[in-house]
Order: structure tokens, then sequence, then C-alpha cells
């Protein structure tokens, strides 16, 4: 009877012994995983503390350059640092486990991505976020927005691609990185050489547009600086270091210098290059197709207030001023503003805002934004919005007695989120758009789950068109909209990092009312971007060295992968221009066409940033057809997709809504600083007195429906 069996028991053994092959090679394959990732992690954590040590010692000299300054800006902290790490671990780890080609092996066969991303730690970058989708709040991750799928245009996760990422290798490395390779068959022009034959201009006469305010260009700041972010990565190997990358502009892991042409007048004064730092990138997710590099976005994809109130918890809490009842951010305990506060200190010393004026020595703020110092009049923009918050929980305290202290707290920030949505599509989309509004932004339907709002690469370049909108000048005006004291007009490279000037020289009023009557710069075909940001870019006081925004946002583009003018126009509906006439017929302007073939060889090649300020505006609008669409498509997505937008069922009561319609930029600066005279439509062009009311004729936000009918 035994004997039987015995062809089952053969044929047994002989799949045990042909398996055992498989289970060897799957064991060897999870091995070789585990083993290049530990020394991966060795690697890129030694390099991010590198990183920060020197970014410390730097601080600590007497004369920060310009490139740490810069990377003050841009340096990664808390949950973004990690998020970033992560996919630095991943995408060096896969290099070195796949050298024959994108998805092999050292031992040939298919890699398994689903085990490198478990190594590394990639399926949990961040604390695991409980949902209770009963809350009435936000949370400040933006996680459980979207019941469905949680993460859904939360901080810390890759932006989302519109297109396929368009990389020289098709993995990570950009167009214009190895020497002499082409793109669609023509050369990649360097960044600073399109920047100076497209986007430079010499006379300031003229440029200024007469029917924008200077609130204008600022709110478009604010609004990007609430909607995105990708902090510089670290290099790879702390043998490759950013000093090498700044002081020798030698190109290689994630330093991609922007090197000046023979005759840019720089190279005298700054030498070969202006060094530029790789953005932050993460993990890819499942099912890790493609494993082209995504960069991050370090905040929420909601328009919340997050420059507020930051991204994540642990900073959301160190800008409350948790030991009061009243549910207060906090504010400055050692300067006040003629009894009005500002925004605290940073607590890390000394900050780079000290080398600006060393005998005043004044700090950079703390705000949610790491970016809040960056210039003084986002300084001041981020301070009126503490106050409002502050000023909105008082008053809530005042009819709600039995609130505590995170009552109070999150219904002030429910309220200035909904201040920051409305002021943007009720008064500043209208006149980006122009004519084009009704048709990207039509009149809101509801919340829809199946919306995705998170950013798009793309978008972190179209809404770039505002760096086109900055003068080179910044006036400081008294109570009679007149030059106010000795220096009533500061060229724009002497305000960044300056928080002196607010603290020491006058207050934020004076700025305030500059913002309110003098002009925006206006985007013009001849003359794009002011030198002052084009040569002098975070240049401190003691060096002529000053970098180039308009190069960076072009080899930003390049760094992001992002595809050329033609696949957007594409994308949006509209002709692909492919020769001279054709291009010349889209800007209506030959000798710009010209220039621009010259440099590129074909529309194709147009870096995105570059193709879309290019473009003539649409009519009554202050952005070209292509950027309408690219901003249309992304604002509406971000309404529409927002589970707690203020004109969402159940987010605000009815009486609420109306009270809210209320809420004006002037409005903010009555409640909010000493200004007693303000213009009915602060984002028009206006010349006091005429269009300037008394702020008693400024209708308030009436918070009677807000009071809780508790005992």
């Amino acid at each position: 009877m035994r004997l039987l069996h015995l062809p089952g028991l053969l044929a047994s053994l002989i799949w045990l012994q042909a398996a055992a092959p498989i289970v060897s090679a799957r064991t060897t394959r999870t091995s070789t995983i585990s083993d290049t990732v530990s020394q991966v992690k060795v690697q890129v954590n030694k390099a991010f503390l590198d990183s920060r040590t020197r970014l410390k010692t730097a601080m600590t000299s007497e004369t920060p350059t310009t490139r740490q300054l810069s990377e003050y800006l841009k340096h990664a902290k808390g949950r973004s640092r990690t998020a970033i790490r992560m996919g630095q671990v991943w995408e060096e780890s896969l290099k070195r486990l796949r050298p024959q080609g994108p998805l092999t092996n050292v031992t040939g066969s298919s890699l398994d991505l689903a085990s490198l991303s478990a190594e590394v730690g990639c399926d949990a970058p961040t604390p695991a976020v409980s949902c209770d989708t009963n809350s009435p709040y936000r949370t400040i991750t933006g996680d459980c927005n979207n019941r469905r799928n949680p993460a859904l245009g939360a901080a810390n996760r890759a932006l989302a691609r519109w297109l396929p990422a368009e990389y020289e290798d098709g993995f990570s490395l950009p167009f214009g990185w190895t020497p002499g390779k082409t793109r669609n068959g023509f050369p990649v022009p360097l960044a600073r050489e399109v920047s100076n034959k497209i986007i430079s201009y010499l006379s300031e006469e003229g440029v200024l547009d007469q029917n924008r305010s200077l609130l204008f260009m600022q709110w478009g700041q604010i609004v990007d600086h609430d909607l995105d972010f990708a902090p510089d990565t670290e290099m790879g190997s702390s043998n490759f270091s950013k000093a090498q990358c700044d002081e020798y502009c030698i190109q290689g892991d994630n330093c991609f210098p922007i090197m000046f042409p023979p005759t840019d007048p720089k190279v005298k004064t700054q030498g070969k290059c202006m060094p530029f730092f790789r953005a932050g990138f993460v993990c890819p997710t499942p099912p890790y197709q493609p494993v082209a590099r995504q960069q991050i976005n370090a905040l929420t994809s909601f328009l919340d207030a997050s420059l507020v109130y930051g991204p994540e918890p642990s900073l959301a809490n160190r800008l409350r001023n948790l030991s009061s009842p009243l549910g207060l951010m906090a504010v400055n305990q050692e300067v006040s503003d003629d009894g009005l506060p500002h925004l605290p200190f940073v607590t890390t010393q000394p900050s780079p805002c000290e080398f600006i004026n060393t005998t005043a020595g004044v700090p950079c703020f703390l705000a949610g934004d790491s970016r809040a110092s960056e210039q003084i009049l986002l300084a001041t923009s981020h301070t009126l919005l503490l106050r409002e918050h502050n000023r909105l929980a008082q008053e809530l305290k005042r009819l709600n007695p039995q609130w505590d202290g995170e009552k109070l707290y999150q219904e002030a920030r429910k309220i200035l989120g909904a201040f920051v949505q409305i002021i943007t599509f009720r008064d500043y989309l209208p006149i980006v758009l122009g004519g084009e509004m009704q048709q990207w932004i039509p009149p809101y339907q509801g919340y829809n789950e199946s919306v995705d709002p998170r950013i798009s690469n793309v978008f972190t370049f179209a809404f770039r068109f505002g760096h086109l909108e900055v003068p080179s000048t910044i006036f400081r005006l008294d109570e009679n909209y007149q030059p106010w004291g000795p220096e009533p007009e500061l060229p724009l490279h002497t305000l960044f990092f300056n928080t002196w000037r607010m603290v020491k020289d006058g207050g934020i009023d004076p700025l305030v009312r500059g913002l309110l009557a003098k002009k925006a710069k206006f985007m013009n075909q001849n003359k794009m971007m002011t030198g002052e940001l084009r040569n002098k870019l975070f240049q401190p006081t003691h060096t002529i060295h000053g970098f180039d925004l308009a190069s960076i946002n072009i080899q930003r583009g390049r760094d992001h992968g992002q595809p050329g003018y033609n696949s957007w126009r594409g994308f949006c509906g509209l002709s692909q221009p492919q020769t001279l006439e054709e291009l010349s017929a889209v800007l209506k302007n030959e000798m710009l066409a010209k220039k621009l073939l010259g440099l590129y060889g074909t529309p194709d090649n147009i870096d995105i940033w570059v193709g879309t300020v290019a473009e003539p505006l649409v009519e009554s609008g202050r952005v070209g057809p292509l950027l309408a669409c690219l901003l249309g498509l992304q604002f509406q997505r971000i309404r529409d997709g927002d589970r707690f937008w203020w004109e969402n069922a159940g987010v605000f009561t009815e009486t609420q809504q109306d009270s809210l319609r209320k809420m004006s930029f002037s409005r903010l600066v009555c409640d909010n600083t000493h200004i007693t005279k303000v213009p009915l439509n602060p984002f028009q062009v206006n010349s006091y007195p005429q269009g300037f009311v008394d702020c008693s004729d400024v209708e308030e936000l009436d918070l009677l429906p807000w009071a809780s009918v508790e005992s």
C-alpha cells in the first residue's frame, strides 16, 4: 500500500528541488536589497547631518553668502526632512541595484520595487493619522480631507503630475545635465543665457501697471506660500559637499549649478556659476510606475491659511500661545509695533536677518511658513494675518465665554482660512484671469469627492508669473499717503531678510500704505523681470553677489522634469506652434519669437516658465492663454476637491456665510493697524484721496452668527 504513494513522493521531491533555486534567488535578492539600503542610509544620514552642521556654522560666521542665505529659506525641517531623506535613500538604492537599466538589478532579474520600498520605509513616511471624519475642523497636515483617500492633498507628499515627467535619462537627470546631449534634436540653452536674452531689460521707465496695486503682486505670493513649497534636497554623499558645489561649480549628485555664459558680467564678480541645489523629492507610491523622480510638496494643497498655522503639528503648537485659554497665536514678547504685536522671533541664533543690519541685530520672524522673512512685504502680510487670528479669537471669546482655548483657536483658524479663500477667488483671480475666469472657474457647485485637489508640479511654475509683477522699489507712505521718513523709497534688494526695518524703522503701517497706494509692475513681453530680482536676489549688503530668479525658475523647471511649452499647450487644447511664423502669431511678437527659436531651436523645447510668461495677456487679465488654463484648472480643483471649502454645505451656516461675504482686505487693514483711511478696492490702483474712505465706512465682519446658543 505504501508503494502507491511513491510517485507522489517523487513528484514532491522533484518540485522541492526545482523550487529551491527560486527561493534561494528570492532570498539573495531580498538580502541584496537589504544590504544596499543599509549602506545607502548610513551615507545619506551622514550627508544630512553634515549639511545641517555646515548651515549652522555658516549662520554663525560674520558674512554668510548669498547661497547660505538662500539655503536658510529652502532648508527642509521636521517631517519634510524625513520624507526627503527617504526619497533620497530610495533613489540612491535603486541606482545601485539597477546598473544595467531602469528596472533590472544586479542579478539581471526584475527588481522588486515593493520590497525596496518596504526596506527603505517608504510605506510609512509620516505618523499614521487617525481620521475623525465628523470633525468640523481641518487637520493641520491636510490629512482626512478626502474621506475616501485621506492622504489626498496632505503635506509632504509628491506634487501631482498632469503630464508625465521628462528627464534626460527618463529617470532623474534634468535636460541640460549632460554636455552635448540634445532635446528633440536641439542643444539645451543655458538658463542664464535665456534670462539674459529674453527676461532682462534696462530702463525701469514705463514698467508699472496702471490698473493694479502693489497688493495684487503681494497677494499672489501669499497664496503661493499657502499652497506649495519644495525644500532643497541634500547632497547624497558627504564627500561631495554643498561647499564644493558653491565654490567650484562642480556638477554632480544633487548639485546642478547655473553656469554663466562667457560674456556675462557676473563672471568677473561671481566666478563661473550660481550654485543651485535640486528640489527635495519623495518615494514613489504603488504601483511604482513611473519611477521618475517626484518632487515634494511640504505644504497642504488646500487654501487653508497654513502659512499662518504651519503644515505639521509640532510647528503648529510652537506657533500657539498655549499658556492662554483664549486660543491665541504666540506674539513677540520683546518688541511691539506701537502697541500692536509683531510675529515672534525665531529662536535659533543667529538668524540671517541679523546680518542685514548687524547694528540693529533683529532676527527673522517665526511663522507657519519658513519663508516669512524672505522680503519685507511678505513679513508685513504675515503680521496682518497673525493679528487677525488673535482679534477673531478674542471677539469669539467675548461672544462665547464658555468656549475653551482649543475651540477658539479652531474657529478663528476656520474663519481666517475662509478669508484667504474669499479674497483669492472673489478679488484676486478675476483680475488675473480676466475674460477667461468663467471658462476655467465656473460658479461653485459644491464639494466633489472625486476631484483631485493636489497641487500639480506644473502649477509651481505657472504661479511664478508673479515674479514679473514685482517692481524695483518699495515705497513707505505716511497717514496722508505721502513719502514717509528720510528713506521712503527702498530698492527691492535691500528688503530681503530685512526685519529690522519693521521693528526699528516705522513698523508695518507705512509699508501697508505702500501696498494699497503704489503700483505693481506690469507683465510686459519686452520688460519682463526687474534687475533687482534678476541680478540681486538675496544679495547681502556686504557683497556684490546676487542670484538671478529667472535663471532659477528655468533651472528648477528642468530639475522637476517639466515637459516643454508645446506639450502644455497641447494639454490645454491650444495650438502647438512649430515654425517661426506660427510662434510669432501665438506670441503676437515676431522679434520675441525669433529670439526664442534662436535659443531653443524648436518651440517644443521652450522651458515652461519662459513660454507661459512670453504670451500676450488675455482680455482684461494679467496672464496669457496657457497660464489662464493651468491656473484656472488648479484653482478649480483646489476649490471643488476641498471638503472644508467655505461655501460647502455644512462648513458654515448660511448666516455665517452671509457675514463672511463682507470680509475685505481693507477691513483687515482697518482692524489690525493704526491706518484709518483705506481704498474701497485695494487691488486696483488708487491715488489718495480719491477712492479712499474712512475705516468707519468699511463693512465689518459680524461675528454674531458665531454666538453659541449654549448657556
